[in-house]
């Protein structure tokens, strides 16, 4: 992931709804969960979940899927893994024993 990609990420995130819907669609899994269930869950009118979708899904934290007439958003973890990898990849100037507590995810 690029400096570009992360701010775009961390600015999504950086917002209290934003973040409990990512929160609740990492908790749901990979397999996705309907917008309006999501909505239905957080207590969202639909036209504000769908802004705050598309914001998570433009930062590439997100995907959607079309099912039927529903849509289902699951988590990037792909995404999520290069997030952390950004944030760690010079971790304690690369002594790994030294970032013995971090849980690094796979490239």
């Amino acid at each position: 992931m690029d400096q570009s990609s992360a701010i775009d990420a961390f600015s999504a995130l950086a917002h209290d709804t934003r973040l409990e819907i990512f929160r609740l669609l990492v908790r749901r899994g990979p397999e996705g969960t309907p917008a309006m269930e999501v909505g239905r869950l957080l207590g969202l009118k639909p036209s504000t979940l769908s802004g705050h979708l598309a914001t998570l899904k433009r930062a590439g934290l997100v995907s959607a899927e079309r099912q039927h007439r529903e849509v289902f958003y699951a988590p990037r973890f792909d995404a999520v893994n290069g997030l952390v990898r950004f944030l760690l990849d010079d971790c304690c100037g690369g002594d790994e024993s030294a970032c013995a507590g971090l849980v690094l995810p796979r490239l």
